[in-house]
């Protein structure tokens, strides 16, 4: 092998070397960031129950760790009052809160309306109910909606866990408030949407006769 062909064979294995060193010392790609709340991570999940069955057995029930928190009560002996005032009184308004901000997201993944061969109160002439399949082609035709729905019990959980850790019992009768209309808004837009005329009037009659600073009284399901 000739002088100029040996330098340029060794110009060859270095060049080699060094562009071997450099991907060896390239830094790894870091794997992509999975935003919080992302909707892949909802669509990962197994429903267990139908959305009524999550409503009645999750969702319902721990809403009167908030609705039993605080009421007044008209008797013979004056206004009786009752909120919270112990620790133990407030973790439960928590716990209430902070299952419902958590739970009311589950209703986002895809699920039955109901267990299999319930069809709600919804047969007869002028059935009150809507049946399941009604109410998932009113949320097939508008999704956007259902989700604002849930979000929006979802910020009123929110709202009491703030109370709840300021311990305001007078904001927590607002915010239970609050929460009632929530609920109540949703089940007149996919439950009994026949309802809604004769709560309409219901709340328009009530807002004339309460007295102002007076508490106000609660609508509960």
């Amino acid at each position: 092998m000739s002088r100029s062909a040996r330098l340029t064979f060794a110009a060859g294995v270095l060049f080699l070397v060094a562009l071997a060193a450099s991907e060896c010392s390239a830094p790894t790609p870091a794997p992509p960031v999975q935003k919080p709340g992302a909707a892949s991570l909802l669509g990962d999940i197994t429903p267990v129950v139908s959305v009524k069955e999550l409503m009645e057995h999750m969702i319902d029930p721990v809403s009167d760790n908030i609705f039993d928190a605080v009421w007044w009560d008209n008797t013979a002996k004056g206004l009786v009052e009752h909120k919270p005032t112990t620790d133990e009184d407030w973790e439960k308004v928590r716990i209430g809160a902070v299952t419902i901000a958590e739970g009311i997201d589950l209703l986002k993944v895809p699920r039955a309306l109901a267990p299999p061969g319930d069809v709600n109160n919804s047969t007869g002439p002028n059935p009150p109910e809507l049946s399941p399949t009604e109410i998932k082609a009113k949320i097939d035709k508008d999704p956007v909606l259902w989700i604002a729905k849930i979000q929006a019990l979802r910020n009123v959980s929110l709202e009491i866990l703030d109370i709840v850790n300021k311990k305001d019992a007078n904001a927590l009768w607002d915010a239970s408030g609050d929460l009632d209309t929530a609920c109540e808004a949703c089940h007149l837009e996919y439950w009994y949407p026949g309802d809604l005329p004769t709560v309409l009037a219901e709340r328009k009659f009530r807002a004339r006769i309460e007295k102002p600073g007076a508490p106000p009284a609660p609508i509960r399901k």
